[in-house]
């Protein structure tokens, strides 16, 4: 009893409100949708960049992902399906991310005063993943949206004639620099936050964690760029010939020596 008001134990508690579990779960949605998109990217670079070891290579990763070596022939709709699922990934993570982002110009100029004055590296790496983020909404869904549309079109000298004589190419520069800052600094936040490679000394941990995510930064931004200078060098030599499709010299017709004084014929 205080001051004479009695004490019954239990009574009460029920008319707090609990905590609900909602926002942890949202956050592992978005860390792992995250980490889902960030893998894509990176096997998307490594087969994009096959073009580096030849047009037959290029065209042997494309027609593998339309199914060619396994049904004889090519279906383009096999890819169409994976970018479906990639578009509806990418809506997925970008809600979930919206949760964080300032709201109005009020929150955002708010934030930047604080991340001036405060200089945490942290804190203004995660300025730029909202930058880059903000940019890949719209740059993304462009590419995107063209690989839904027209998977027909990958290839050698298909993929060369977007990039060059369909002018994709500026596009293409702006979105390699936002996606490769955004997956990285996504990365090494992800590994920070849920500590993936948890250690005593946790500023030297965070100090190797940077240097790895940077490194892999240079290294995919100078295989994306020699990978899109291929292309460009490719579709300038095939302006000439835009819209031809790219076929392999090994399934090319080869024409057959005709008898002396005659036409060189190709077999039916």
């Amino acid at each position: 009893m205080e001051h004479g008001v009695p004490l019954i134990v239990g009574v009460g508690l029920t008319d707090h409100a609990r905590k609900s579990h909602w926002p942890a779960r949202l956050d592992l949605a978005q860390s792992a949708s995250g980490l889902v998109l960030a893998l894509f990217m990176w096997g998307h670079m490594a087969f994009v960049s096959s073009i580096l070891l030849g047009k037959d290579a290029m065209w042997t990763v494309t027609k593998f992902f339309e199914g060619y070596f396994f049904f004889g022939r090519s279906h383009p709709w096999i890819v169409s399906i994976v970018v479906a699922m990639v578009i509806a990934l990418v809506v997925t993570h970008a809600l979930l991310a919206l949760r964080k982002f300032p709201i109005n110009y009020l929150q955002f100029s708010s934030f930047r005063g604080h991340m001036r004055m405060m200089r945490h590296e942290d804190t203004t790496l995660w300025y730029w993943q909202v930058l880059t983020g903000f940019a890949l909404f719209f740059l993304a869904s462009v590419h995107l949206y063209i690989m839904l549309t027209r998977p027909d079109r990958i290839g050698p000298f298909e993929s060369a004639d977007r990039v060059w004589s369909d002018h994709f190419w500026p596009l293409y520069i702006v979105l390699l620099l936002a996606v490769e800052l955004h997956g990285g600094i996504g990365l090494y936040r992800l590994a920070v936050k849920w500590g993936w490679f948890g250690s005593a000394d946790a500023k030297a941990m965070r100090r190797r964690l940077k240097l790895a995510k940077w490194a892999l930064t240079a290294f995919f931004l100078v295989l994306g760029f020699a990978t899109l200078a291929a292309y460009i060098r490719i579709g300038v030599e095939h302006s000439d010939r835009y819209g031809e499709r790219y076929v392999p010299a090994q399934l090319q017709t080869s024409p057959v020596p005709a008898p002396a004084g005659g036409d060189l014929r190709s077999p039916r």
